[in-house]
């Protein structure tokens, strides 16, 4: 009996990869754009990151406390969280908003729902559709070159012309967000997530496709390659379809779950910018479809060997 060995329980299998090595990929790949919205939005835009990723840390670091819960900081899933709403502000805004705005993807979305991967909707994203809904003209102001100025998409949208070239477009030199605006880098950061194995194609893929069709169908422009690429490059598809809408704890885990939620986001986020009063969608269609990840989760979940 002393030959005997002890097992422990399931699951058995050992991985190096941690919540703490993908959160800092996650961080690593958005240091381009990052880097990119200072130089191009001024310093303000630095305050900004910095502030909303201490108000997260401070945020999660309390609210561990009054519950007396374990210090969950080191994951550095909050860090990821207040660096993705930061991106997602105004290059002009009040301070105090984003801060307020981190607060409640921390507090609200985040550890309220039991903190890390029982979360039910992005926190990043519910923080910043929570300050649209509060603090609508700030969070809709976008600033260039010191002039207050469109997007790209709500002028395609209003069809006056486009005074922004396809190259500033896809490279950043428009207005925006600070984080959403440089496709270039985004995409470069998308690509380091992809070598790395951090995020799988299947769900940005099939949203961009699907908004491609969907636009194609409804835009009323049929296949005008101009629209379409400001559609794709002018706005938040490219930052929320890799960076938001594959945050493993929201999106479906099987492939073909994947699949169906990245047509349901495409279909959603054309819906909204074509048929609703904004040019955008991007925010709202991942909240809504995070939603509903249960439910296509449960209807693609593969049947077990010879059950029928």
């Amino acid at each position: 009996m002393n030959g005997l060995l002890n097992v422990n329980s399931s699951p058995h299998m050992k991985s190096e990869i941690t919540t703490r090595n993908i959160m800092l990929d996650v961080i690593i790949s958005l240091i381009p754009v990052s880097i990119f919205a200072v130089l191009q939005f001024g310093i303000n835009s630095l305050l900004i990151i910095v502030m909303t990723i201490m108000t997260c840390i401070i945020s999660e670091t309390l609210f561990n406390i009054i519950v007396h819960k374990k210090n969950t900081i080191s994951d550095l899933s909050c860090i990821v969280t207040g660096l993705i709403l930061a991106l997602n502000m105004p290059p002009t805004i009040e301070i105090y908003i984003p801060i307020i705005g981190a607060i409640f993807a921390i507090v609200v979305a985040k550890m309220l729902f039991g903190g890390l991967g029982q979360n039910f909707m992005n926190p990043a994203l519910s923080g910043r559709c929570f300050l649209v809904i509060s603090f609508a003209n700030q969070m809709t102001n976008f600033v260039y070159d010191g002039v207050s100025s469109a997007t790209p998409l709500q002028i395609a949208k209003n069809s006056v012309g486009n005074q922004f070239s396809l190259f500033d477009i896809f490279v950043g030199y428009i207005p925006g967000v600070i984080g959403e605006v440089s496709s270039l880098l985004l995409l470069i950061g998308a690509l380091y997530l992809l070598i790395k194995k951090v995020i799988d194609i299947k769900i940005p893929l099939t949203y961009i496709l699907t908004v491609l069709i969907f636009t194609i169908i409804f835009g009323g422009k049929g296949f005008d390659l101009n629209y379409l690429l400001i559609e794709v490059f002018g706005g938040g598809l490219i930052f929320g379809a890799f960076y938001m809408a594959t945050d493993y704890a929201t999106s479906p885990v099987t492939n073909m779950g994947k699949i169906i939620y990245g047509i349901v986001l495409g279909v959603l986020t054309g819906i909204f910018r074509i048929f609703g009063k904004s040019a955008e969608g991007v925010s709202y269609a991942i909240l809504i479809s995070n939603i509903l990840v249960p439910l296509i989760e449960s209807k693609t979940i593969p049947k077990a060997f010879l059950k029928e």
